[in-house]
């Protein structure tokens, strides 16, 4: 797993410099330059209304698949975790939502993003957030600390996503809510195929197939689970990055298309659960 954090670090590390040194220069995703991310990826995820009056950097360092913050319906005064926070888009979305009385925690590993994030938080005047350092793994928070979980496109990237759903399961409050967006996979994909499309809409590989997703939060003791795929990838959103990769686009066309898209993944803790996990912790 050592492997997967450094070469995460090492990547956002860096997209979180470019934006800091030369907003201008990047856009979105993982930067047009770090990797074959296109534009359908990661294109009109937000309202004009949602990012006018956020800080540029911000949008700008937007890595996401979806728009959590809209998906997970948030009301005031709530405790809101974002896994992965990046730059701080979800997060300063989120403390709009849940106002002065509630909370929003970011929690990043990346040094360079936590910079940027609170940089962006400060140019906001968001006094109702935190940004923590941490992995998504081995979360840094008490046991049922929060209402609600979200996420974008980032627990994809882990190499321990059974970890990742049992911690986010352990933080949240009985009756707390998973909501989180994130890349599946729909049915088989050849394992070249599978690696080639997966570095293009998220540039590490590791997106799960969507009964695999579904099975996995059950396992971590969640109930209500429900996976709603929002924007299925055709062959031609990924035809320029495949080519120049090697593979016969065309010759594989049936075994590409449609198979990767972005979810809305939405689970629920079970009220009256005090334990961290489906076995309490054992």
């Amino acid at each position: 797993m050592s492997d997967v954090h450094d070469a995460v670090r090492e990547k956002y590390g860096a997209i979180a410099e470019s934006v800091r040194s030369s907003p201008s220069d990047t856009s979105g995703c993982c930067g047009p330059s770090t990797c074959g991310c296109g534009d359908p990826v990661t294109s009109n995820l937000y309202s004009e209304a949602e990012t006018s009056t956020l800080p540029a950097d911000a949008v700008t360092a937007s890595l996401g698949c979806g728009n959590p913050t809209a998906l997970a319906a948030l009301e005031p005064g709530q405790i809101v975790l974002d896994l992965g926070s990046g730059g701080g888009i979800d997060v300063l979305l989120s403390a709009r939502r849940v106002g002065p009385i509630g909370k929003v925690y970011g929690l990043d590993m990346t040094d360079e993003m936590l910079a940027l994030a609170r940089e962006n938080q400060q140019k906001a005047g968001a006094t109702n957030v935190e940004f923590l350092k941490g992995t998504i793994e081995r979360i840094p928070l008490p046991d049922s600390s929060v209402d609600v979980v979200i996420s974008n496109c980032v627990i994809n990237l882990s190499s321990d996503k059974d970890a990742v759903l049992r911690e986010a399961f352990r933080v949240l409050k009985p009756g707390g809510r998973f909501a989180v967006s994130d890349v599946v996979v729909r049915g088989d994909v050849p394992p070249g195929i599978r690696r080639s499309m997966e570095l293009w809409v998220g540039c590490i590989a590791g997106a799960l197939e969507e009964s695999e997703y579904a099975a996995k939060l059950r396992d971590a003791g969640f109930v209500d689970v429900g996976i709603e795929p929002w924007r299925v990838y055709g062959l031609n959103d990924a035809r320029d990055f495949l080519t120049k990769s090697g593979i016969d686009v065309d010759a594989m066309a049936a075994q590409v298309e449609g198979r990767f898209s972005s979810a809305f993944i939405r689970a629920r803790k079970p009220e009256g659960t005090s334990c961290c996990g489906p076995d309490c912790c054992a």
